[in-house]
């Protein structure tokens, strides 16, 4: 667990675990609204669909934006030669607020909590960033 790179891994992983929740909700919620994939038009179609479902779908939609921040930093640490402590460290703490906004988004979505994770992640990730930008000096 003291490489960079392994946050990126557990943060790929659960990218995956929340693609086999989406389309474990989505495709029993499609079949019960009538839709068929094969005859969509438009991703509107897909609006009928319960909040439930929706919204793990969103969250998954979210990890594949500001985490590619994320992934591409951890990998210029990784080659830079700066994955010290601490760095490793931001990069696990980013990695689990991600999971906690996952969580909160999927099963829960009270806005001004996901927010404030979000926020918290994002504060971290500029940490993490502005770390490796001081160390060229």
């Amino acid at each position: 667990m003291s490489s960079i790179l392994t946050p990126v891994l557990a943060l790929i992983i659960w990218t995956m675990i929340m693609y086999v929740w989406m389309y474990a909700t989505r495709i029993p919620a499609m079949q019960k609204a009538g839709i068929n994939a094969a005859k969509m038009k438009s991703k509107s179609e897909m609006d009928v669909l319960p909040r439930e479902v929706t919204r793990i779908a969103d969250n998954y939609n979210h990890l594949h934006e500001q985490p590619v921040i994320f992934y591409a930093l951890v990998f210029y640490i990784h080659l830079a030669g700066q994955a010290d402590g601490l760095a490793i460290q931001l990069a696990w703490g980013y990695v689990a607020l991600r999971i906690i906004h996952s969580l909160i988004q999927a099963l829960w979505n009270f806005i001004p909590a996901r927010f404030g994770v979000f926020a918290l992640s994002s504060i971290v990730l500029i940490a993490l960033a502005v770390k490796s930008a001081l160390a060229l000096g």
